[in-house]
């Protein structure tokens, strides 16, 4: 089947956050290109699935079953030769919702966890709501690209006071892809004192085509006791509303304690009758669609690069190895992150995530949403050209 990604959909009456929480401003013109979702249409198997699932006619208490873990296990085994132990798995409403059941699990109150800025912006609350502390371990960045700062790594996690790290794999809003040496690097300095990884993997689909994710479990097997990964296809096939992730904790003991905290304890119990269906045909079904969807990514992606060169040659725009968010340096035009955002939001019209909400680091980039019709992104960057560069 050949998808139309071309098609503009209208998401408004739908309460998608994505409009509805600035509603306002988007009756008045402006566009949204905020929220890491897509604007594109779901694949016609889960559609037509969910259609099936509607025409069973009852939606009464639904357990997961282990057909999602076969669909989980079976992508990652197709697309990254890593063959996740099924007893490993266990479901969340979310990867963020389960960062913060993780940090309660693994951490004390008032305990440092590392996040590595600027980065996803629930990393923050999700510490320090919890009542621990944010260590940073600021990305290098040099000539348009980001590095970990390893030697401040050891640093920080020398630190008896420090427990571990929430890390960004691939990494948002920068849009690295890590090698396999950068993930060894990391889980050798983690070794070196003890300390456990969560790592966020929910954009591992969402790579330039020609560039592959490394799950860091299948990189560093032997540190699978002090690793838990994140992964979901709500970033991949346009499923965030579905509310339903894969959590692989390998340490038996942390499972358990999981099952008797949020299981047991509060009746956390993930999923539901439509967010299975789509759970399963999307790893099951939907790889033609997010093939041609990569490439379509890509186009807009390359869209943006060309006309930041030709239009604004003092920005510089970070090439996303990975996700479907172009991260944009804009100092040179503009260095009051304030002034930055009146420009782009009032000015130009256009409703992103600021850089300077992504930590130190970030301030005066912003970050655009290329996941919706070409069109939009072309009308979105000639806004952003003319509210800042006019004059400059």
């Amino acid at each position: 089947m050949k998808y139309n990604f071309d098609q503009l959909i209208s998401r408004h009456d739908t309460n998608a956050v994505k409009i509805d929480l600035h509603e306002e401003e988007i009756r008045d013109g402006a566009l949204s290109l905020w929220v890491a979702d897509m604007d594109f249409s779901c694949a016609e198997p889960i559609i037509e699935a969910l259609h099936q699932r509607i025409d069973r006619k009852i939606f009464g208490y639904t357990r997961i079953s282990g057909v999602c873990k076969e669909a989980l296990i079976g992508w990652f085994d197709r697309r990254y030769q890593w063959r996740i132990n099924s007893d490993d798995i266990i479901f969340s409403p979310g990867v963020v919702s389960a960062i913060g059941l993780l940090i309660n699990l693994m951490t004390e109150p008032d305990d440092g966890i590392i996040v590595q800025n600027p980065v996803y912006y629930p990393f923050y609350s999700k510490i320090e709501k919890n009542g621990r502390r944010i260590v940073y371990n600021q990305l290098l960045y040099a000539e348009g690209r980001y590095e970990i700062d390893f030697e401040d790594l050891d640093r920080k996690l020398a630190d008896p006071k420090n427990k571990g790290i929430i890390f960004c794999s691939p990494h948002n809003p920068v849009g690295r892809v890590w090698r396999e040496d950068e993930l060894k690097q990391l889980v050798s300095v983690c070794k070196k004192y003890n300390k456990w990884i969560i790592c966020d993997e929910i954009h591992c689909d969402l790579t330039r085509v020609g560039v592959t994710h490394t799950p860091i479990l299948k990189a560093c097997p032997d540190y699978a006791e002090n690793i838990v990964a994140c992964v979901a296809p709500s970033k991949s096939f346009n499923l965030a509303g579905m509310q339903l992730s894969g959590i692989i904790i390998p340490n038996a003991d942390l499972r358990e304690q999981w099952k008797v905290k949020y299981k047991d304890g509060m009746e956390i119990i993930p999923g539901n009758p439509f967010s299975m269906v789509a759970f399963t045909t999307a790893y099951n079904e939907c790889e033609d669609w997010l093939d041609q969807l990569r490439g379509y990514l890509d186009s807009n992606i390359d869209f943006v690069i060309d006309f930041v060169k030709r239009e604004m040659p003092k920005a510089h725009v970070i090439y996303p190895e990975g996700t479907y968010l172009v991260w944009i340096d804009l100092n040179a035009y503009c260095s009051d992150y304030k002034e930055l955002e009146n420009l782009v939001r009032y000015k130009a019209k256009v409703i992103l995530d600021e850089g300077f909400i992504f930590g130190n680091g970030g301030e005066c980039f912003e970050r655009i949403n290329v996941a919706s019709p070409k069109s939009v992104i072309e009308d979105c960057m000639y806004r952003i050209r003319d509210a800042v560069v006019a004059d400059k």
